[in-house]
């Protein structure tokens, strides 16, 4: 009987009604749309600077990350391998020689860096194969490179074109090598498209003079979130002259912004929650105005004020609900148009952003956890200010609020 009479009493005043739960509607929406789009901005650069490049986590010889040279390489163990293989949590691995060098042809000269990798093991931790806008991927043994298409604009070169590499081998000697260009790379990172080319690693091993050497190997992972059980897993069990570094390690700079980034849309979000706190609140005290009269004839008839306590709250509840469900149903389709249409910047703010090292798109994620918790955020907010109601209430003096 209290819940259908909380319910009728909502639509007495539909008007009212309705304006709370459209601002409760719009809280959620808001929110929900913030979070999914700062999500899903993090989540695309992680995947274009970390998935397809560092990885999410690395095994170097100890104290190459700190000094990246050859001489800090390490001999490939097939029993290192598949123990980092064996990890649970790690689905791909791949070896990787990797060298700064001097790229160059006629006469320009430009840096690159200069990447070994076994053809198959890439594209099964990277899939390198969908970032080639024309050409082939390589083959395991092939003469031949991959190379970045702002590498080899720079350069003047074109697929099938000669590029001339010069670098220091392992040894100390000059090593030099001309190989063909076979495909010709296209990534969101205008850092990467600027300075990166593949080669197959037997082809890197005798152009460095480095046979059976790698500088890492690269481990994928079956869900992100198995981040830190699959680093912490690594660092225990690695021989001593080994060293497990995760992405956050070898790249702080930006684990730091997207933290700080991070505490800044919280920031915008507790602006936002506060906001609906005091539309909420304002219209909870709006009706307490106004049915004064209407709570004291109730208690004098012999209704107990415990139990209009019950129906204000239940009327407080149902708003609430009403306009998180809503909000709701109204930001998934938002998010997910985003999510497929992401937005794209251009003119000064896409040069801008580029400078930075990141490509000017925002993408929303679409995450079932980001729904639930928002709208679960604005629905606790609204049940907190329903104490407010029932503790005046629970207060009310019946012959002072008929005389109101």
């Amino acid at each position: 009987m209290l819940l259908k009479l909380a319910w009728r009493n909502i639509w007495r005043n539909r008007n009212r009604s309705l304006i709370t739960m459209s601002a409760i509607a719009s809280a959620v929406l808001l929110a929900v749309a913030t979070v999914s789009l700062q999500q899903g901005v993090w989540e695309h650069l992680i995947k274009n600077l970390v998935s397809l490049y560092t990885g999410y986590a690395q095994v170097h010889a100890k104290g190459y990350w700190d000094e990246q040279t050859l001489e800090n390489s390490f001999e490939i163990d097939k029993t290192v391998e598949q123990q980092v293989a064996g990890t649970p949590g790690v689905n791909a691995i791949a070896h990787r020689l990797e060298s700064f060098a001097l790229a160059s042809s006629g006469d320009k000269t430009r840096g690159c860096l200069v990447v070994g990798i076994n053809p198959a093991e890439e594209e099964n931790l990277t899939r390198l194969s969908a970032k080639i806008q024309s050409g082939s991927m390589l083959e395991s043994g092939q003469d031949g490179a991959l190379v970045a298409e702002g590498l080899a604009e720079k350069l003047n070169l074109a697929l099938g074109d000669t590029l001339v590499l010069l670098t220091q081998g392992y040894y100390g000697s000059t090593a030099a090598m001309k190989t063909p260009i076979r495909g010709l790379l296209h990534f969101g990172s205008p850092e990467l498209n600027n300075q990166i080319a593949y080669i197959p690693i037997q082809l890197a091993q005798y152009w460095l003079d480095a046979p059976d050497r790698a500088t890492s190997l690269v481990v994928g992972l079956e869900q992100a979130e198995d981040l830190p059980a699959v680093a912490r897993s690594l660092k225990k069990s690695l021989p001593k002259t080994y060293e497990a570094l995760t992405w956050k390690e070898m790249m702080p700079e930006i684990n730091q912004h997207i933290e700080a980034d991070s505490a800044g849309m919280y920031i915008m979000l507790g602006v936002l929650y506060m906001l609906i706190s005091f539309g909420i609140f304002s219209t909870l005290l709006m009706m307490l105005a106004e049915r004064q009269r209407e709570f004291g004839m109730l208690n004098a008839l012999g209704m107990q004020p415990w139990s209009i306590a019950r129906v204000v709250l239940a009327e407080t509840v149902f708003l609430t609900l009403c306009g998180s469900l809503a909000g709701l149903l109204l930001s998934y389709p938002l998010v997910w148009y985003l999510a497929e249409n992401p937005i794209q910047l251009g003119g000064d703010m896409a040069e801008i952003y580029e400078k930075f090292g990141f490509e000017a798109i925002f993408p929303a994620t679409v995450k079932a956890k980001i729904f639930v918790e928002q709208t679960l955020v604005v629905l606790s907010v609204g049940l907190v200010l329903a104490v407010y109601p029932v503790w005046r209430v629970l207060r009310l003096n019946a012959v002072e609020a008929m005389r109101n």
